[in-house]
């Protein structure tokens, strides 16, 4: 962000999808709009199961819509509240649902050159390949300045614990 006149910030858009990475991403964007006096806008993107062109084929998904967009609102308002609790955040807040693919609904929601867009910039290593595509695609695509936020370290870990317990291998006390 060097180079940007960070005084001119009305809104910190971040993306939100209650992942790791969008935990540690909403951390950010909220002490962002704390220190520039700006609005948080915390953004979760929801779609129909199987896609938008799958919910124009069926006829009872025009039914279900409504029931999709309520989850997605719990679903915000759930993973806002574990991070947030009773006080919220400390500075104005918006939170929106989108229906879309999270690249495009943030882009769309951080259609200002005076916004910032926070984003998780995904996973590390190998599996960095195959993630990342949302904030590749706001990247790419973003009218206004654009913050990748790196994984927390914990994830690192938290990852290793699944992975030795899926794979049924007895934990190394010696790393304790």
């Amino acid at each position: 962000m060097s180079g940007y006149d960070t005084s001119a910030v009305a809104r910190v858009v971040v993306g939100v999808s209650g992942s790791l990475g969008s935990v540690t991403a909403l951390r950010r964007a909220t002490a962002l709009a704390r220190k520039l006096g700006a609005e948080l806008w915390p953004v979760l993107a929801w779609e129909p199961p199987g896609g938008d062109a799958t919910a124009r084929r069926s006829p009872a998904a025009a039914l279900l819509v409504e029931e999709w967009q309520r989850l997605a609102k719990r679903r915000l308002a759930s993973v806002l509240g574990e991070i947030f609790g009773e006080e919220g955040p400390g500075v104005p807040m918006r939170a929106v649902i989108v229906r879309g693919t999270p690249g495009r609904a943030l882009v769309a929601t951080a259609d200002r050159e005076s916004d910032l867009l926070v984003v998780g910039a995904g996973r590390r290593g190998l599996q960095r390949a195959f993630s990342g595509r949302v904030c590749r695609h706001c990247l790419t695509h973003a009218r206004c300045p654009v913050l990748a936020v790196p994984p927390s370290p914990l994830e690192s870990d938290l990852v290793a614990v699944h992975r030795r317990n899926a794979w049924h291998r007895r934990m190394d006390t010696r790393d304790l």
